[in-house]
Parts: structure tokens; sequence; C-alpha cells
């Protein structure tokens, strides 16, 4: 059997742009990605701690040590700059590697860095 599960997670990010205009996802700080273990094209679910809002989208990879948290196209209807969000990505995988897997969790500091 195969369940879903917490794979990474950025906790706490600060969303530093907002850009409607853009094709959608969210753009992310490569180095938060390298930290999260998250990479382009992944699937992540948005959690907005100032609203309560929660959406999911796919991640374009940021400038590097850039500490862009930008959320594109209709997500950027979904918060504001300076709002405190969560980027959660999951993996499916068999039950008993499940009970041992140990997700990876960053806490950015202000600034969005490590």
């Amino acid at each position: 059997m195969q369940i879903e599960v917490l794979k990474s997670k950025l906790h706490c990010a600060t969303v530093t742009e907002a850009n409607l205009h853009y094709m959608g996802s969210i753009t992310i700080d490569e180095d938060l990605l390298d930290a999260a273990n998250m990479i382009a094209g992944e699937k992540v679910q948005i959690v907005n701690n100032n609203n309560g809002e929660r959406f999911e989208t796919y991640i374009i990879k940021g400038e590097r040590g850039s500490g862009c948290v930008c959320l594109n196209g209709a997500a950027a209807r979904k918060a504001v700059v300076g709002d405190v969000v969560i980027i959660i990505s999951y993996a499916l995988m068999d039950f008993e590697e499940a009970k041992t897997f140990k997700p990876t969790v960053v806490f950015p500091k202000e600034g969005n860095r490590l």
C-alpha cells in the first residue's frame, strides 16, 4: 500500500512578491529549495498564516540567495507581500517506509535566509 506523507516543509517563509500577471506558480529562492529538498516543477501546498488560505501550485526556481518567495498568477490573489506562509510538499511511499521516513523541515530566518 502507498500513502501520501509530508516530504518537505518551508515553515514560516515571508512572501516577497505577488505577480498577478505571470503564468501561475510560486518562485522560491534556489537556496531554500536545496535546503528543503524541493525541486522546480514540484507540486506544493501553500498555507497562508495571515489569512488562512490554502492552495496548491508548482515551484519555479528563483535566484539563489535572493530570499525570493513570489506568488504568481492566480496564487497572487491568495497572499500579499509580507504574509507568512508554510510551503509543503508530500510524497507517495510504501506504508512501511513511511513509518521511518524523516521529512525535511526548514525554518527560514528574516529575509527568508537560512
